[in-house]
């Protein structure tokens, strides 16, 4: 089995509140689809560690993590406006970002070939200092930081197709060149950041590449642009792994969401990433999840990300040919080309 995921009931004792969208019920469909498709006789499935108060501290300040901490036991802790936590969601964070390193070190060690964390609390808008937007600590931020500190990577490729803006992964590395980050997102939106403009600073200008859409793109403007910016963009910097936070909100049924994106069309960009994987990475690829709260959207998106991992691709041909040959490009792809021509040679 080339395919892993990893899952556990601790993910399951986060609650941030009734009525919240961000529900344990969400990985409790995943896990039941999961097992119920058939799914799992394709899957290794992997058990997380509890990431240790060092590890937390790569991305996060220790003022901050010993305030999560502070929480464990406690049966309501608001951190922000749309952030907060019950008795074991210390432990649940904790374990999202150690699921991260079990993932790689699988990865590194050949034990697979791709891995989806399937974890909650989610990560994307977590910084240094502070909890956002359902986020405690910064998940994938710190997968880039275990792959560069522990496994001596030199070049992180940074996928986050989520609907928000991953705001805390960009500041984590605003002024690396060893991590490339980047995201479409829907704009304006929540957090508010992810203007094109914002491209890195220092030496890491240039490797962050924001693609900010309107409202209502679906399966063909997003494969224009993952063929058209990523692809080349990617070829160019030769990962030696790629990370996706995998959001699930771009979903056409998401009740926080504005996009028109498909199953089929979240395959497509999971069967370029796989593409790219492979011909730089040695297949090596680590997905997890963040945001997405349609219970169907999630279980429909996730299995046929899963699907296209193991090699049962859910994409009808026709439409495989229309997003592979038919261009729909938003207006700000334009923009994003000018702004990056200078960055990237692929791109003029």
């Amino acid at each position: 089995m080339n395919v892993a995921i990893i899952k556990d009931e601790i993910f399951l004792k986060h609650n941030p509140g009734e009525y919240h969208p961000e529900r344990p019920e969400r990985l409790e469909k995943i896990y039941q689809a999961i097992e119920e498709s058939g799914l799992r006789n394709f899957l290794q499935v992997l058990k997380p560690r509890e990431a240790t108060f060092e590890e937390l501290c790569w991305n996060h300040s220790p003022e901050y993590v010993k305030t999560v901490q502070q929480t464990l036991g406690q049966s309501h802790v608001q951190l922000d406006a749309d952030t907060a936590t019950s008795p074991e969601s210390y432990l649940a964070a904790a374990n999202a970002v150690g699921a991260q390193f079990v993932g790689l070190d699988a990865l590194a060690q050949g034990q697979v070939k791709s891995v989806f964390a399937l974890v909650r609390p989610p990560g994307h808008h977590a910084e240094y200092d502070r909890a956002m937007g359902f986020c405690l600590f910064n998940n994938v931020a710190l997968a880039a930081h275990y792959a560069l500190k522990k496994l001596g990577l030199k070049r992180i490729l940074i996928v986050d197709w989520d609907l928000h803006h991953g705001n805390g992964t960009q500041k984590s590395f605003y002024q690396s060149k060893e991590v490339l980050f980047f995201s479409t997102h829907q704009y304006p939106y929540y957090p508010g950041t992810g203007r094109v403009e914002e491209v890195g600073e220092g030496e890491g200008k240039g490797y962050t590449v924001n693609v900010p859409l309107p409202a209502g793109c679906g399966d063909i403007e997003y494969a224009t642009v993952y063929r058209k910016i990523l692809v080349p963009i990617a070829r160019e910097f030769k990962p030696e792994i790629i990370l996706v936070s995998a959001g699930f909100d771009i979903y056409f049924g998401d009740p926080l969401g504005g996009m028109l994106v498909t199953p089929i069309g979240i395959g497509y960009i999971t069967r370029l990433l796989k593409q790219l994987a492979d011909e730089f990475c040695q297949g090596k690829i680590l997905l997890t999840l963040e945001g997405g709260y349609s219970l169907q959207g999630l279980v429909d998106s996730v299995t046929t990300v899963l699907h296209e991992l193991i090699g049962q691709t859910a994409i009808p041909s026709d439409k495989l040919e229309e997003m592979e040959e038919t261009n729909k490009e938003p207006e700000v792809l334009a923009h994003v080309l000018a702004v990056h021509q200078s960055y990237w040679r692929s791109l003029a």
